[in-house]
């Protein structure tokens, strides 16, 4: 007999064998908008199925009376619902639903794209984007560049974001709207897919990290061409997700220009990435619709690996990938940081003729309203100056109050822009930050190719902060690949906002590390 796993009482997953009883509405509907708090927003309803996780099924008559009444139960909340497959089972069905909340602010998914140059990253994103076709020239890769130069390349720079949107009834919002714009796309979706599009060149590996490490992704899209396969920065992109726990699904890309055999020995290159004893993935080609609900079901995990085989140009694939986006759950629980106190690390700053500074970045945590005072800082004598936020905006749309998980941007005043610096921390008026010169991290290498003593230097990223730091003490000297140790790693240039349990990703040349936070040190020699 078939048979899920038994039922959590936590999670977004509610199993039920049949709802038929009108009389149950109400429960039933407080028991969804439960399940719903815990996805972020959305739950999936195993109809046919015990508690323990067999699947019975049920006949279609029934089926059509218990699909009723979880739809009259999530009209209370109010909320949408959709079946996404049937599962047959001997003469009976279990049906598998999705549910989505439709009030209230849309869920965000952030997810960066990573990959070598030119493996249509950029492309892929504007195709679903803006409703069009790749011309092979470049066409949807220019509507989404920052800079003229990376039209000119066809090579991304610099770090850029961009909206897909989906309604209650899962459909592109982007495409409903004759030139979609991102205010209109935040404003009439129901869930958002925050597309962080990152340079795929060597020389920009510095920015695309920034990126990775900033906006606290939930996934990661590795983008690989068919017709070239995983080289260059690709596995080097891929090993610095993993690296951080990001879950991966990947998609492979002009595949109207591979041929069978290339295609063939692509796919064959990425499920051999994936199933490395360091990454320890299970690669799965998707094929269908089943397959698309059991690979968005089973991502939170980060064991499973959905591959998606598209063309920009042709556009095969792409309705696959797009519900495999449309299902995809939150993965950062947002709901439970929003009573801690206000934190955002300044991502891009602007000085902007008639309103002055303005900044912007992920809340990571708290929320912040028009007229609240908060710290910015440290400066580079290790200071932290008092700001009011003047006004907000998030995703280009005007608001009184913005709340962690949202992409804000706040005008400022009392500091000048040039005190301002990317890395800087804004923090809640009661936190009363220190600065920090120095901090103990325990610290993996991942490669280094001779040996790690004291001395030694490399760059440091800590969300949008990136710096220079030192090696001034070491529980295990030297450090190879793969050992792991505690170290005191000393900031040169100024200090940082660095509380503990932080992530820190370290970078020099071929060298990667990955590490933790144990310590702070509020004094430059590290006392």
């Amino acid at each position: 007999m078939k048979r899920f796993g038994r039922e959590s009482e936590t999670g977004p997953v509610e199993y039920k064998l049949r709802v038929d009883d009108p009389h149950k509405i109400e429960k039933i509907a407080s028991q969804m908008k439960y399940r719903l708090n815990e996805g972020g927003g959305e739950a999936w309803y195993e109809l046919g199925v015990t508690d323990d996780g067999e699947l019975i099924g049920i006949p279609p008559e029934i089926a059509m009376k218990s699909i009723e009444n979880l739809r009259k139960a999530a009209s209370l909340i109010p909320a949408s619902l959709k079946v996404i497959r049937k599962i047959r089972v001997k003469d009976r069905f279990v049906y598998e639903i999705y549910i989505r909340r439709i009030a209230g602010d849309p869920p965000i998914i952030t997810i960066p794209t990573i990959g070598n140059v030119d493996s249509g990253k950029s492309t892929l994103i504007g195709v679903l984007a803006y409703n069009i076709l790749d011309d092979g020239r470049g066409s949807a890769m220019a509507l989404i560049a920052r800079h003229p130069h990376e039209i000119v390349s066809g090579r991304t720079s610099a770090i850029s974001t961009t909206l897909v949107g989906f309604d209650k009834d899962g459909k592109i919002v982007n495409k409903l709207i004759p030139t979609p714009s991102e205010d209109e796309v935040y404003i009439r979706s129901s869930k958002i897919v925050c597309f962080v599009d990152l340079a795929g060149h060597e020389k920009y590996f510095k920015t695309s990290l920034r990126g990775v490490c900033a906006y606290k992704p939930d996934y990661a899209m590795f983008v690989v061409a068919a017709n070239a396969g995983p080289i260059g920065m690709a596995k080097e992109q891929f090993g610095v997700a993993v690296s951080l726990r990001i879950p991966i699904f990947c998609v492979i890309t002009k595949i109207d220009l591979a041929s069978e055999p290339r295609l063939s020995r692509t796919l064959e290159e990425v499920s051999k990435i994936a199933k490395l004893p360091s990454v320890n993935k299970i690669p799965y080609l998707v094929k269908g619709m089943d397959d698309v609900a059991v690979s968005a079901k089973h991502m939170t995990s980060g064991r499973i690996m959905p591959i998606f085989l598209v063309s920009n140009k042709t556009g095969s694939g792409l309705d696959l990938l797009s519900s495999f986006l449309n299902l995809l759950p939150p993965r950062n629980e947002w709901a439970d940081k929003i009573d801690k106190p206000f934190k955002m690390y300044v991502e891009e700053k602007f000085n902007i003729t008639g309103i002055g500074p303005v900044v912007h970045g992920l809340i990571l945590q708290g929320s912040v309203k028009v007229g609240d005072d908060v710290y910015i800082g440290p400066l580079s004598d290790g200071s932290f100056e008092m700001v009011k936020v003047k006004s907000i905006e998030v995703h280009r749309v005007k608001v009184d109050r913005a709340i962690a998980g949202k992409h804000a941007c706040l005008a400022l005043k009392n500091i000048e822009y040039r005190k301002i610096e990317k890395g800087m921390s804004l923090l809640d008026a009661e936190i009363r930050p220190e600065a920090v010169y120095a901090v103990d991290v325990n610290l993996f290498i991942l490669n280094h190719p001779t040996m790690i003593r004291r001395g030694y230097e490399a760059v440091a990223h800590i969300m949008s902060a990136r710096q220079t730091v030192k090696f001034v003490r070491m529980s295990k000297e030297p450090l190879r690949t793969g050992d792991t140790a505690t170290v005191r790693l000393k900031f040169l240039y100024r200090p940082l906002y660095v509380t503990k349990g932080d992530k820190i990703v370290l970078r020099e040349g071929r060298t990667r590390a990955i590490g933790i936070v144990e310590k702070v040190y509020n004094t430059w020699d590290g006392s």
